[in-house]
């Protein structure tokens, strides 16, 4: 019984909280929204959802920011909550009343609380894309100190004060670090792709076919490096010619391979 109770504290009991901090009467749903880029390079974005003081790790989603290029963190979250929100609107049109309560894992389920990883900036924002777009629903900011920890919550034009040391604070602190490990772990997966394609691209003889073929067998760029010209060609795809091509390739590099073609 013990256990229970310290476990709706922490998830029910902090919900409830952070609405009385907030004066909301009803809140379940929450959805918190995080922006990764390394210097505008691949932005994009993240979107994870709790109820009732639960992580709800099927309804999290990733977005690949398109219309905005370079470091614009503000520009990145307008179409991320553009997206967001159009796509649950029209999911709602095609889906009548019944199937929408039943919907798994889709866009139709609106927050009872926006939380966004910053303040003002962040906020005004998302109330900007909710008034775009007709909707009514809360936007809280969490906002951080100079050391990038949670210091309190801005929420209609006011930051508001909250005690570090209470269930409701450890529940926005647990939201606000999932919406960024899930957007940097999005990114770090992008990065990675670009690499090993672009790696894999500069060898003569391995396009797209050959390059996934590789990647399926030997499951990483490393991998493939330490591969003697035996094993690359145990890929079925990949003949003795090519086999060659990519063990030379990983041993002198593309520069020297260039040059000794030359010199040939």
């Amino acid at each position: 019984k013990e256990r229970i109770k310290r476990e709706e504290g922490r998830t029910i009991g902090a919900v409830k909280e952070n609405a009385a901090l907030l004066k909301l009467e009803h809140v379940s749903r929450m959805e918190a929204y995080d922006i990764s880029n390394i210097s505008g390079f691949a932005n994009v974005g993240s979107m994870v959802v709790f109820e009732k003081g639960k992580a709800k790790r099927s309804d999290y989603r990733k977005f690949r920011i398109q219309s905005v290029s370079g470091p614009d963190d503000y520009g990145c979250m307008k179409e991320v909550l553009t997206r967001r929100f159009l796509h649950g609107m029209e999911e709602k049109e095609e889906l009548n009343r019944k199937e929408i309560d039943q919907a798994f894992g889709s866009f139709t389920k609106f927050p009872d609380l926006l939380l966004m990883d910053g303040g003002r900036g962040q906020v005004n924002i998302a109330l900007q894309v909710l008034e775009e777009l007709h909707l009514n629903i809360p936007v809280c900011g969490m906002v951080k100190d100079d050391n990038h920890r949670t210091r309190g919550l801005y929420y209609q034009n006011v930051e508001i004060p909250i005690d570090t040391h209470s269930e409701g604070f450890k529940l926005i602190t647990r939201i606000q670090d999932e919406a960024h490990r899930f957007a940097i772990e999005y990114h770090r997966s992008l990065r990675s792709k670009a690499q090993v394609k672009s790696m894999l691209d500069e060898i003569p003889g391995v396009g797209p076919a050959r390059r996934k073929a590789l990647m399926k067998h030997f499951g990483s760029i490393n991998e493939i490096k330490e591969a003697s010209v035996e094993q690359l060609c145990e890929v079925k795809e990949i003949p003795e010619n090519i086999g060659r091509q990519i063990y030379e390739f990983f041993r002198t590099g593309p520069d020297k391979e260039a040059e000794a073609r030359q010199e040939q």
